[in-house]
């Protein structure tokens, strides 16, 4: 009773001015992020609503957009320095070397809890992970599946099989019709072939298996559909757009971003990518992305930071960025809402992220695209068989891998 009269008595001083007002010190937080149009105005109005909800604490968040070519360089630059923000958004592929250069990333198992955990896909939670500690909360995903022209393709073909039949009663290379058109020549768009027939880039022990059987007959498979007629010769990104706006590709591997240069005119529909029956009817499985939220390793307010990086990840937010910014939340929950699943670009990367794999987040996976993607040429040009170019890629990139270890 003697403290309740003594701040009450403390109180009315302050009101008469005969002692100053507490003051409570504000926190101001800064997030970068590379997002732009509906994604920023989004990404925005979850923030509003956060400092709205958190202004009696004091607590505020201030964004800035940071222009995508130059934002991992920034991040890299700038951090590690103390100069750059208390969070920001990137995808898990660079995860690995930021940790490596030290004072990035602020590992959060400190603040993590099972219930955290347990509101994201599986999957996007593991692309978080480096080397057994979690740095950063999923906030969304990006994947390629498969996208159809549905006056061509009334109903999509489940199996490989179903989709090389339909493919060739599709095609006339000489009038340039085409089934399938995809950046083939492209390891990140074959990798849904590669990890499908159980190959990879890496053991577990990060190992380079370039050449693998596995790797290798995935790219046997995919020198095979090129000869069947089904696929475009060298299909750049501009091609296989003006391929399928025009009617003249029916079907098309590629990820959301294909979809904002879809002309209006073209009626299409997504499907999961088909199974591969020349290994056992399993999955397709393309790599994901996976976008996280990471808490910058110098700033001074982690923990009202990490705060902010779990409600941006919750399943309020997650319906924001998904109706309004078109992404795809990595909160499980989200997806039980009627108007997500409603919406088919949203539905149909939540039913291609349940068999796609997380691309690998390590330092070495920064020397695989050079040796990997000149080895798909080789092939695709007919100067090298799949073999023998994989061998030269695992050279190459075991030679690269064994010089980063060197340096450390």
């Amino acid at each position: 009773m003697t403290n309740l009269r003594t701040l009450l008595a403390a109180l009315c001083l302050c009101a008469v001015g005969l002692l100053p007002v507490p003051s409570f010190a504000a926190t101001e937080l800064v997030l970068w992020h590379a997002y732009r149009a509906e994604e920023k105005a989004a990404l925005e109005k979850v923030v509003a609503e956060y400092n709205k909800a958190n202004e009696a604490k004091g607590v505020k968040v201030t964004t800035l957009a940071v222009p995508y070519d130059a934002y991992a360089d920034k991040i890299s630059a700038t951090v590690p320095r103390g100069k750059g923000p208390d969070l920001f958004i990137f995808a898990q592929d660079r995860l690995g070397g930021w940790i490596e250069a030290g004072n990035t990333v602020e590992p959060i198992d400190f603040f993590l809890d099972d219930a955290t955990k347990k509101r994201f896909i599986p999957t996007t939670m593991d692309a978080m992970v480096y080397r057994g500690t979690t740095y950063g909360l999923p906030l969304n995903y990006k994947v390629i599946t498969l996208i159809y022209n549905k006056k061509l393709v009334p109903t999509p073909p489940k199996t490989s099989g179903e989709m090389v039949a339909m493919a060739k009663k599709l095609s006339d290379a000489k009038a340039g019709r085409f089934g399938l058109a995809y950046a083939y020549g492209d390891f990140y768009y074959h990798a849904a072939v590669m990890n499908g027939f159980g190959g990879g880039v890496f053991d577990a022990k990060t190992t380079p298996t370039m050449n693998s059987p596995a790797n290798v007959k995935s790219v046997e498979q995919v020198l095979k559909w090129k000869k069947d007629g089904i696929l475009p010769a060298e299909p750049s990104s501009a091609l296989i757009t003006s391929l399928f706006n025009e009617g003249k590709a029916a079907m098309v591997f590629s990820g959301p971003w294909f979809v904002g240069e879809v002309a209006k005119g073209v009626d299409y529909g997504f499907a999961r990518l088909p199974t591969l029956d020349e290994n056992k009817g399993t999955p397709m499985k393309p790599w994901m992305t996976v976008e996280g939220v990471y808490v910058a390793a110098p700033s001074k307010n982690k923990e009202a930071a990490y705060d902010f990086a779990k409600f941006l990840t919750d399943v309020g937010a997650g319906k924001t960025l998904a109706l309004e910014g078109r992404q795809s939340p990595a909160n499980n929950a989200v997806y039980a809402d009627p108007k997500v699943t409603a919406d088919p670009l949203l539905k149909a990367m939540k039913d291609q992220v349940d068999v796609a794999i997380p691309m690998p987040n390590v330092p070495e996976m920064s020397m695989v695209w050079t040796p990997a993607t000149s080895a798909m040429n080789s092939v695709l040009k007919n100067t090298a068989t799949p073999k023998a170019a994989l061998d030269v890629a695992q050279k190459s990139v075991a030679k690269d891998v064994a010089g980063l270890r060197t340096k450390k």
